[in-house]
């Protein structure tokens, strides 16, 4: 099991860089999966993403509060909302209703949690 908890965390960072380039992909979220992968597979890479400099932080406050930044909340808002403008743009009636309901249930769940 330990593998697969491996393979998955490795899997997660190699998300998470992609996100770096890519504003589609959140780089975040898949740290903190990571993190919790290598907790159960391999703690010292655990521990390099809770010390990194620029995610550490993220991911800490994630664990300790269950808290999103104010400014990830804003950034995940605007991807929804470019999502839904392509949506309307590129999608015939009615499958733009499928990226705005997604929106609602998510932006209502982002914005639920706690500020940091």
């Amino acid at each position: 099991m330990r593998r697969v908890y491996l393979a998955a965390g490795l899997i997660s960072v190699g998300l998470a860089l992609a996100g770096v380039a890519l504003p589609i992909l959140p780089t975040v979220p898949f740290l903190i999966l990571a993190a919790w992968c290598f907790g159960k597979s391999n703690p010292a890479w655990e521990q390099r993403l809770l010390e990194h400099p620029r995610y550490g932080p993220h991911i800490r406050l994630w664990r300790e509060k269950g808290a999103i930044a104010r400014i990830g909340k804003l950034g995940a808002t605007m991807a929804f909302a470019a999502s839904i403008v392509l949506a309307f743009a590129l999608m015939s009636w009615p499958y733009p209703l499928i990226p705005c309901a997604l929106a609602v249930v998510m932006l209502g769940w982002i914005w639920t949690r706690p500020d940091s």
